[in-house]
């Protein structure tokens, strides 16, 4: 089992999905460098992609059909202005034309080039999709890719995170092999996955990512409570992370970034208070999520709020706060991601909710734990207790939508990663029954025994309960 690198698990992304938007979008992306391997751009004179199983079902509330027009033009979701992808894709949809790759104009027609075939399921993955091209002296390249999770794209033959997958001097690919390699160093949990993080990069290299991603946290949060109106998609779902911070700021006002950050700062610690603004955090993000914004995808989209409604916690209110602890919080979450990726899944598709805000809840726990000064083996137990309290979580998305049940998901998993947190570092891991690697098991064990119907369908739960087709 080779080792996956903390910034593969937490990464810059964009909304509203990392396995049904970001997942297509990678794979147009590949299927473009397969043709110019193969072939050439110019030589083509169609392109096909149909999408199968989860991808088709809730394909337009998930933006797939928009990932991958998109990704087809050569666009990238990690530098394209947000603010321009509605008039991008109305522009393909209305000229009925596509710039492949950016560089050759081919007829696209939507419905027609573009299909979701919600009937079958391709038999590898229940995230399944296929693109094919025709070149103007008749060759046929074809290519199934599959979208398991976070983004991450895999082909029946070959996953494509072996690209970032290298080994580490102390491969850590389960909780109990995190205990020797920190026992026998003598070190603290993100003191080994710095060791190891440099099979990637320097020190100075590694924090400068995490950083990064501590920037885009704060810009996404920011952005998110200071917009009103309405989410996309067709459910009305009014946008309450903004409301919720006025109102805890008591009219106070602000003109900038560090003016508002230092206002949550000042603002009284109750618990009731402090609850709330986990909450707003939570919230802000996964609002944003939901409009096509730039987010951390933390393992996933769905769950991008959890993990920064942690860490931001951590700088407003309590003692662990600088960019030591920043660092430390996300390299030690990163590599408890790892542990659900390579053993379980982080995919809904494939697991349920579990696999999406219990992964992140387990991440954000113990990265809260790491900086409170927590034991490997109590930043381990507060991983567990997270999952442990999600174990069953099914995925029932309203429409098709990352909008009901998930943007609340995001504060309720916050809220039990803190507590974890806490239960974890005044605890005794020696006398804990259950260990992180036996909940990643039974999560797995579960994910597997849950309905289809369970799996990021709409076919079941409050997608069908509340009776609203996809919009």
């Amino acid at each position: 089992m080779k080792s996956i690198s903390v910034f593969e698990i937490i990464k810059v992304g964009i909304g509203p999905s990392s396995s049904h938007t970001m997942g297509p979008w990678n794979a147009a992306g590949m299927f473009l460098d397969l043709i110019r391997k193969e072939a050439s751009l110019r030589d083509v004179v169609e392109v096909f992609a149909t999408f199968y199983g989860s991808l088709a079902k809730t394909g337009i509330g998930h933006g797939t059909d928009i990932a991958a027009m998109l990704g087809l033009a050569g666009e990238n979701f990690k530098t394209i202005d947000t603010a321009l992808i509605e008039s991008k894709v109305e522009q393909i949809k209305s000229s009925s034309r596509l710039l492949l790759g950016g560089e050759i104009e081919i007829p696209f027609i939507y419905g027609h080039h573009l299909i979701l075939n919600r009937k079958e399921s391709l038999p590898f993955h229940p995230n399944g999709m296929i693109f094919k091209a025709i070149t103007s002296d008749g060759r046929v390249i074809e290519q199934d890719y599959y979208s398991i999770g976070g983004g991450f794209i895999a082909t029946q033959d070959e996953v494509s995170t072996e690209d970032y997958c290298v080994r580490t001097l102390y491969p850590c690919h389960h909780g109990d092999a995190v205990l020797k390699y920190c026992s026998q160093l003598g070190v603290s949990f993100s003191d080994l996955i710095y060791i190891n993080e440099e099979s990637w990069g320097t020190r100075d290299e590694i924090n400068q990512k995490a950083l990064t991603i501590w920037q885009h946290i704060k810009e996404c949060i920011y952005t998110g409570v200071n917009k009103e109106g309405t989410l996309p998609g067709g459910l009305n779902v009014t946008r309450r992370a903004s409301g919720l911070n006025r109102k805890l700021l008591n009219g106070k006002t602000y003109n900038n970034m560090d003016e508002w950050f230092k206002l949550v700062v000042e603002t009284e610690e109750t618990f009731t208070n402090i609850n709330k603004w986990v909450s707003c955090f939570a919230l802000a993000v996964n609002e944003e999520n939901a409009s096509f914004g730039r987010i951390i995808t933390a393992p996933t989209n769905g769950a991008s709020g959890v993990i920064p409604a942690v860490l931001m916690y951590s700088q407003t209110f309590t003692e662990y706060t600088g960019e030591d602890k920043i660092i430390r919080f996300l390299l030690v979450a990163g590599e408890i991601g790892t542990l659900f990726k390579k053993n379980a899944t982080i995919s809904a598709a494939m697991g349920g909710c579990q696999a999406e805000i219990g992964v992140s809840s387990a991440m954000a726990a113990a990265g809260m734990t790491e900086i409170m000064g927590g034991s490997p083996a109590q930043v381990l137990m507060a991983a567990e207790i997270a999952m442990e309290h999600h174990l069953g979580l099914t995925c029932d998305p309203i429409a098709g939508l990352v909008q009901i049940p998930c943007i609340e998901r995001n504060s309720m998993g916050a809220i039990k990663a803190i507590t974890a947190a806490n239960i974890a570092i005044e605890s005794d891991p020696s006398k804990a029954r259950v260990t992180l690697d036996e909940v990643i098991q039974t999560m797995w064990e579960t994910a597997q025994s849950m309905n289809d119907r369970f799996k990021e369908t709409s076919e079941g739960g409050l997608a069908i309960a509340v009776n609203i087709s996809e919009c």
